[in-house]
């Protein structure tokens, strides 16, 4: 069954300065080349909003899917891990869904 895969990358960072357009666009490299081809909700940027503590933390995020035919978690693992060195986070967000074409 194939997974359709969202990776959620924040577009500041955490002192709320623009990060640079190269990150994402090496996002895309990466997954188009892996994956044949992604889409991109960028238009709208998505907001993340989570409590710290009692700290209100807030993000705008852009969300990056792909399909694949299987989920390859040693992969998607370490691709999480230079994420979040690159984006400079805590922890990335990357979420499967089985799908099922209509």
């Amino acid at each position: 069954m194939p997974y359709l895969i969202q990776i959620l990358l924040p577009l500041y960072d955490n002192k709320n300065q623009l990060l640079p357009a190269e990150l994402h666009a090496g996002v895309k490299e990466v997954l188009t080349e892996k994956f044949g081809g992604l889409t991109a909700h960028t238009r709208a940027p998505a907001e993340g909003e989570w409590k710290e503590g009692a700290k209100e933390v807030r993000d705008d995020i852009v969300i990056y899917e792909v399909i694949s035919p299987s989920l390859g978690k040693r992969w998607w693992k370490e691709y999480r891990q230079l994420l979040e060195l690159r984006f400079k986070q805590e922890e990335v967000m990357i979420r499967a869904l089985e799908m099922v074409r209509l």
